[in-house]
């Protein structure tokens, strides 16, 4: 993708290019980020604010500068990959087609992997609005004030000094203890994140696994939006549907190496936009 800087400005444009705000940040991946206006979007991700504006051909990336544009949103927006071959490869399949034509725009986030585990071990047996909500009051309780209204998102250090019931404002229930034990964890050594980018799927779940309350569908959760492991599959009540409705036999070939990514447009569209 070709971006331009927008000298003095403190913005860079983006054309657009099979990338959709609201279908990117609101697709249950991510939780950090709201709509603060028409195709406005503000969030806090790596500790750096950034608002995002999408207009009819581009996207502006609004208070940050190249260095950061380079090494934090490209990655995390997956700028590199090339989205409009992927997904002509996923419409191979009738219901990728439908899905990819419905929710064209949709990239995968690449999050810091500390905050995806944590974020994803709140999300269980929870609701979207409700993860939003703690993981919100968590960066208010122990974050870093980055200015105005952002908060970073705490390190393991904070969590445990803050100990389970340090934790009691944010309202996060039976998980309190089980975000606790990952901060021990991570901090101590037990659990290594920084070598997860080294190993194949089942070693990088068996090394996630190793936290209380992180099962299966968290770790490939955690693998696929922290460490960008695109062919992780999480699996839960959604995709279990898509999976018997469709796909008794597993995902087609098409999806091979990036079952991830193709499991992100089927989530969203059989949760939002199927057979209406």
């Amino acid at each position: 993708m070709k971006a331009e800087i927008l000298q003095g400005k403190n913005i860079i444009s983006l054309k657009r290019n099979c990338f959709d705000l609201a279908l990117t940040l609101d697709c249950g991946q991510a939780f950090r980020w709201i709509q603060t206006g028409d195709n406005v979007w503000h969030g806090v991700a790596f500790s750096k604010p950034l608002t995002l504006r999408q207009t009819e051909n581009e996207i502006l990336f609004i208070g940050t500068d190249e260095e950061d544009f380079e090494n934090i949103w490209v990655p995390y927006f997956d700028l590199e990959r090339d989205y409009d071959a992927l997904c002509s490869r996923f419409r191979q399949d009738k219901h990728l087609k439908k899905a990819v034509d419905e929710c064209y725009g949709i990239r995968l986030m690449r999050q810091e992997p500390w905050e995806a585990l944590c974020s994803f071990i709140i999300s269980a047996n929870n609701n979207i609005p409700r993860i939003k909500g703690i993981i919100d009051r968590l960066c208010r309780l122990l974050g870093e004030h980055l200015g105005g209204d952002d908060y970073a998102f705490p390190p393991p250090k904070k969590i445990i000094e803050a100990g389970i019931d340090g934790l009691a404002p944010i309202r996060a229930g039976f998980r309190a203890k089980y975000i606790v034990d990952a901060a021990q964890k991570v901090a101590s050594g037990e659990v290594d994140l920084n070598k997860i980018y080294d190993l194949s799927l089942d070693e990088g779940r068996d090394e996630l696994i190793k936290v209380k309350g992180v099962g299966e569908k968290v770790a490939q959760c955690a693998l696929l939006y922290g460490f960008g492991k695109v062919d992780a599959f999480p699996i839960d009540v959604w995709v279990k549907r898509i999976m018997s409705e469709m796909y008794h036999d597993g995902l087609p070939e098409c999806t091979n190496g990036v079952r991830g990514i193709a499991q992100q447009y089927l989530f969203h569209w059989r949760r939002n936009y199927f057979d209406k």
